[in-house]
């Protein structure tokens, strides 16, 4: 059983020095690739250089590069140049963390939407899939999306946490779906555990956003609370009994979703179990 880990903070500090113990315990756990997420030119360049040093297959490794609505503030005249170079890198396989922050606000929201705008018009540019964020803001992520849509190739929700109305509306508009460990924490998530089944298959893909969100129902915890790719198990058991399918089945076909929309190599069994 293979996994994709599609949103992994790897460049976090809390990973420095512990990469290749994290990817280990990840391959141990049957997460066989992930897509390493870039928020801010400076981390998109680091998530794409732990990539290029990391994995010697090109196989297993792959990032992201965008700004994320908290940085929006933080784009320059530069920003457009720096991002287009890294989304050109091979390893770099999707346009983001990008899209809205309503519930924090720490960039205007006039900048974040333009921010957002930029980042949508690069992904059409080079037909790239782009990788969203959205707080409290689905009404307004939606109307923008609408005028790019048709010209995109793919985009997913990463970490889905909205409601019913909002989900068939991102739906609606052919968008993929990001569940994370926020379905298993009882405080907050449990209404993931109804919407989940109203995601097709083919649309939906598991993340551990890791080292955030670490799975509530995990035993035992790590005692430094830190969420690591190796957890993204804990997510497919969730997501799995409350769609009512085996692991194995919800493994294959949202591993299959990822490895179609971030246009992943399949991954030789030679290279999965190298050590």
């Amino acid at each position: 059983m293979q996994l994709i880990d599609i949103g992994v903070n790897l460049t976090h500090p809390s990973f420095n020095d512990r990469h290749t113990d994290v990817l280990d315990r990840a391959r141990a756990a049957g997460v066989c690739q992930m897509i390493l997420t870039g928020t801010s030119v400076s981390e998109s360049q680091q998530a794409l250089e732990l990539c290029q040093q990391l994995d010697s297959t090109g196989e297993r490794l792959f990032s992201t590069a965008g700004i994320h609505p908290h940085d929006a503030s933080n784009w320059t005249s530069d920003t457009h140049n720096h991002l287009k170079a890294l989304l050109k890198e091979p390893s770099v396989r999707a346009v983001g963390e990008c899209g809205l922050d309503f519930n924090r606000d720490f960039s205007p929201r006039p900048q974040q939407e333009k921010a957002l705008e930029l980042q949508l018009a690069l992904a059409v540019e080079l037909q790239l899939p782009v990788f969203l964020h959205e707080r409290d803001a689905g009404e307004r992520l939606l109307s923008i999306l609408r005028e790019f849509r048709d010209h995109l190739p793919a985009a997913v929700v990463h970490c889905f946490t909205g409601e019913k109305d909002t989900l068939y509306r991102y739906l609606d508009m052919d968008l993929h779906i990001g569940i994370t460990g926020w379905i298993c924490d009882e405080r907050r998530g449990s209404h993931l555990h109804t919407l989940v089944r109203e995601i097709p298959r083919g649309r939906l893909m598991l993340e551990s956003d890791a080292p955030y969100l670490l799975p509530r129902t995990l035993r035992p915890k790590p005692k430094n609370n830190r969420n690591e790719p190796a957890f993204l198990t804990e997510v497919l058991r969730e997501v799995s009994l409350h769609r009512g399918e085996s692991e194995a089945i919800l493994a294959a076909h949202t591993t299959a979703c990822a490895r179609d929309f971030f246009r992943l190599p399949n991954v030789s069994e030679a290279n999965f179990c190298e050590q």
